[in-house]
């Protein structure tokens, strides 16, 4: 019996009852003086995990709890901590341990400048951002953002300034159990260093990832994990066929977004967009408009195709479950996809993450011919970080016309 199938078997629970659930892994309850279900489980350090369903309606809450179960144990799986803050959370703590220190007389003659790194750029930049969800793009997003709003690359001081206040930032995250296991967090720039091709896939690799997402689906051993999974598969093809950058800009994306761009007889999908470089549209592969066609009839949404969404202007996020719910672990559900198909990292040894699907649809739109000004405000980036990420590539992908 799978663990759906049973939820339903009370017919009636009283508001005082405790009910177990998956062979009693998982129980639900209410505490006095709430009205809303909560679920427990214990960890394999034997300490108990709790957290509120946030409904009322015993039979959501039983769904809702397994689906809390099975996240925690992929990010146990992957060495994520179950217990996440955000970079500003953490930050104003550091704050007040620096602050302290000052007025104690016993702080570093740098806190000063720490303090103001943190309160003018990496409370802004990365505030709201989890720290587990810090990832290499979203640091060199940063360093292209700070450049932006100083009108001038830093010098060497202020990015050593800038990377010890960031890194006191992490230590305490770490020190606090916000970082568990051989999880990394990377660091900023403090010196200037040259950069590296990041991970993306061959055209080889993406025909294997495609195939292969079906018997990823397959294989899901709940009706939660299938449902993940069927949600992670058509990101990943719109990641692939745009080029926009996760979380940031295609978490964000409402129905009411997409339009049809007319040049001439021809009609091409236009998706607007709003990231840290600020709003854009951009033009999406006519692959992505199978995809949503395909979310359309899963999420049982009230419209015949994509054409009448774009006509009632839906204002409904794309990506989430038929039941609306948006999933906040898709890169841990990627991860385990990467793993399963036998391409977690490139041929340098370097793990693939969704924002490699970035990658890919620059590295193949500059193969096509795409020129760099054009990618830059599809992808909305500078020409400056297309050249210094990709320019590397652009002789070895032009090899027939240059030999």
């Amino acid at each position: 019996m799978s663990n759906l199938s049973y939820l339903f078997s009370n017919a009636e629970v009283k508001d005082d009852a405790v009910i177990k659930l998956m062979n009693d892994k998982l129980v639900i309850y209410k505490r006095p003086k709430s009205s809303h279900w909560q679920c427990r489980f214990k960890l394999a350090n034997g300490k108990w995990h709790s957290a509120s369903t946030n409904t009322e309606v015993i039979e959501q809450a039983k769904i809702q709890a397994v689906s809390i179960y099975e996240t925690a144990q992929i990010k146990i799986n992957v060495g994520l901590s179950l217990t996440t803050k955000t970079f500003k959370q953490v930050a104003l703590d550091e704050l007040i341990n620096m602050r302290s220190q000052l007025n104690a007389g016993v702080a570093k003659r740098a806190y000063r400048d720490y303090e103001f790194a943190i309160n003018k750029y990496l409370i802004p930049f990365f505030g709201k951002y989890e720290i587990k969800d810090i990832t290499k793009e979203l640091v060199a997003d940063f360093e292209q953002w700070r450049s932006s709003e100083m009108g001038k690359v830093p010098k060497a001081s202020t990015k050593l300034n800038h990377s010890s206040a960031y890194n006191r930032v992490i230590n305490l995250a770490r020190e606090r159990g916000y970082i568990v296991g051989n999880h990394t967090v990377p660091l900023l720039d403090s010196k200037g260093e040259k950069s590296i091709a990041r991970p993306a896939f061959t055209d080889e690799e993406v025909r294997d990832l495609l195939g292969y997402l079906e018997t990823w689906q397959k294989t899901s051993y709940t009706e939660h994990t299938l449902k993940m999974r069927i949600l992670c598969s058509a990101y990943i093809k719109f990641l692939l066929h745009t080029g926009v950058r996760h979380g940031t800009e295609a978490l964000r994306v409402r129905w009411k977004n997409l339009q049809w761009h007319w040049v001439g007889h021809k009609k091409y999908l236009r998706v607007w967009v709003s990231g840290k470089t600020g709003p854009r549209y951009l033009i999406a592969k006519r692959e992505v408009i199978e995809v949503l066609e395909g979310l359309i009839k899963w999420q049982r949404l009230d419209y015949k195709n994509l054409n009448s969404v774009i006509e009632a202007k839906l204002d409904k996020l794309v990506f989430v479950l038929p039941d609306n719910t948006q999933l906040s672990n898709m890169e841990n559900i990627f991860r385990n996809l990467m793993i399963r198909s036998h391409l977690r990292t490139d041929q340098s040894g370097r793990n693939r993450t969704l924002y490699s699907l970035r990658h890919t649809y620059a590295t193949q739109a500059l193969a096509r011919g795409i020129d760099i000004h054009t990618l830059a405000r599809q992808m909305g980036t500078s020409v400056g970080m297309i050249e210094k990420h990709y320019s590397k590539l652009t002789p070895m992908l032009k090899a027939d016309e240059l030999g």
